[in-house]
């Protein structure tokens, strides 16, 4: 249909199903073809052989599954997560590490050279409070390591008193100054208590197995920020108004703040400073912020003052903002507490736990699993539920949290995706067929794909790359959630038309094993292994 606007835009009188037929017409015999047809006012049905389907669902049996070509490996840097130091993460932190983590392990599935990096929070005044109440409370900090216990408590010891203690208000300005000047015990004091925050962000993500997530905070980039700017001014992108030197970017109606009235920098000087970083120290041929949509305008200005001040060419150089939408509660507003404090993510992910674990036992699996299967079984459903509930969602749209919803076997969720895996792995096993078996059928059994059922699924097993490239493009992730759902739905299709075991009416004993389909099961199971890797889903033998 595009064609045809195309050709009555220069005048030409068209036809959409005399093109399409012109079109099939044209097409030159191909060994991947079998024939090709227009139907309806213009559409080009094209059917591929069935010699070409078995050979590609044998290499996937035999080579595994392997990523589509996407051309030369790229430097990917990724931002995400981020939290704030002194400060626990929350149900607002939850999108951007489980987006971000999803979006990585797609790039490093297709062979790109990823750098996760996580921006965290840790520089700015609220230090100073932070460091004159630390070391008020312990006052020996420097040779003993205080034993603060619960951070989120001292930060709001810390900033009752400066909202109350006027003299503790100047010690804790005198202390940013301090910190900024990098005296060694503010240093110290400030190293401590980042390393605190530190400790307790990575319990979060050894729960998610987020993993090889570099810090990079603000801090990092403070050195950098004196030359960012002196770049800035040399190249006349720079301006003073008010006492503030700012930055008019072309196109962008709100400038950069590159330095305040007071001589201080700001986050969008920080900002610069790691665009700069990134791109010529670390070579990024792709940076990707997953920050959510609240920060378009800002990212889109940085970028564009990066491209103004010649530090890359955005048509080449991919710096792209992969926004998201918030979460919302049940009621369709933020996601809250009862208090209406925001949810700690380490609350909400023990409850996923809870849940979990009492859903497992409704089912009787305490039953038939043992402790350790049982744990593994429920840590994969409570996670996955969550991380598959998030990334099922368009990512630009908001979405509501459900558990109930999330922890449905049926539908379209990572528990029913995680059945349907571990029911495709025990058909093997119920048949008393051994991995090595499939291994040594794979290549000498003919797939025959004669029913219909057999040739929908493979078929459907061969769009996975064009799914994994599609993500490639916009990296919404719930593209690939919705294709193993439809691939959960062509299986049993398949497993209800199709026997793969035949049993003895009487007796339940295995009569037959036709390998041919048994191998479908495999290709199948290995494709949702891939799915959920990028995805970053654990899955279990055992459920």
């Amino acid at each position: 249909m595009g064609l045809v606007k195309m050709l009555k835009d220069k005048g030409v009188k068209a036809n959409p199903r005399e093109i399409a037929q012109n079109i099939a017409n044209n097409v030159p015999e191909n060994p991947l073809i079998e024939k090709v047809d227009v139907a309806g006012p213009g559409f080009i049905n094209v059917y591929l052989t069935k010699a070409y389907v078995i050979d590609e669902i044998n290499n996937l049996l035999s080579m595994g599954v392997r990523p589509p070509h996407v051309g030369a490996r790229k430097r990917v840097l990724v931002d995400m997560s981020s939290p704030n130091i002194a400060k626990e993460m929350h149900v607002g932190h939850l999108r951007s590490t489980i987006i971000g983590d999803a979006i990585c392990r797609l790039c490093e599935f297709v062979g790109h050279d990823v750098l996760r990096l996580n921006h965290l929070g840790d520089w700015g005044t609220q230090f100073g409070m932070l460091i004159a109440h630390l070391q008020d409370k312990f006052p020996n900090y420097l040779s003993v390591s205080p034993p603060i216990q619960d951070l989120m408590a001292f930060y709001r010891e810390s900033k009752q008193r400066f909202d109350n203690e006027e003299e503790f208000k100047v010690r804790a300005y005198a202390s940013v100054v301090k910190l900024q000047s990098y005296d060694p015990d503010c240093v110290k004091a400030w190293t401590l208590i980042c390393d605190v925050s530190r400790n307790e962000f990575s319990k979060i993500y050894k729960r998610l197995d987020i993993k090889n997530l570099v810090d990079r905070g603000e801090s990092y980039y403070q050195p950098i920020m004196p030359k960012v700017v002196e770049i800035l001014d040399k190249l006349g992108l720079t301006k003073v108004e008010d006492g503030r030197k700012i930055c008019w970017v072309p196109g962008h109606s709100v400038p950069l703040t590159i330095v305040k009235s007071d001589g201080g920098f700001t986050y969008d000087t920080s900002d610069m400073a790691a665009l700069h970083q990134r791109l010529f120290e670390e070579k990024a041929d792709w940076l990707l912020y997953v920050v959510d949509l609240g920060q378009n305008v800002h990212l889109e200005t940085c970028y564009d003052a990066a491209a103004a001040a010649g530090w890359c060419d955005r048509k080449t150089t991919r710096i792209e903002h992969v926004g998201f939408g918030v979460v919302l509660g049940e009621d369709k507003k933020k996601f809250k507490t009862r208090s209406g404090d925001t949810v700690r993510l380490v609350e909400l992910l023990d409850e996923g736990i809870r849940r979990s674990e009492a859903r497992l036992r409704e089912e009787g699996r305490d039953k038939v699993l043992n402790e350790e299967e049982f744990n593994a079984a429920k840590e994969a459903v409570a996670y996955g539920c969550i991380k598959y509930a998030d990334l099922s969602h368009n990512r630009v749209h908001d979405y509501v949290f459900s558990f109930d919803k999330m922890l449905d076997s049926k539908g379209n969720t990572a528990v029913y995706l995680q059945y349907a895996y571990m029911r495709i792995q025990s058909i093997a096993r119920a048949a008393n067929v051994k991995p090595e078996d499939i291994e040594a059928a794979i290549g000498k059994v003919q797939l025959s794909l004669d029913h219909p059922k057999e040739w929908k699924l493979a078929k459907c097993l061969l769009r996975f790359p064009d799914i994994v490239l599609r993500n490639m493009d916009d990296f919404l992730m719930h593209i690939l959630c919705e294709y193993l759902y439809e691939l959960c739905g062509c299986f049993t299709e398949f497993w209800d038309a199709c026997y793969v075991v035949e049993k003895d009416k009487t007796t339940g004993n295995v009569v037959k094993v036709n390998m041919d389909r048994l191998l479908l099961c495999t290709a199948t199971a290995r494709i949702m292994e891939a799915g959920f890797r990028i995805l970053g889903i654990r899955t279990v033998a055992k459920m």
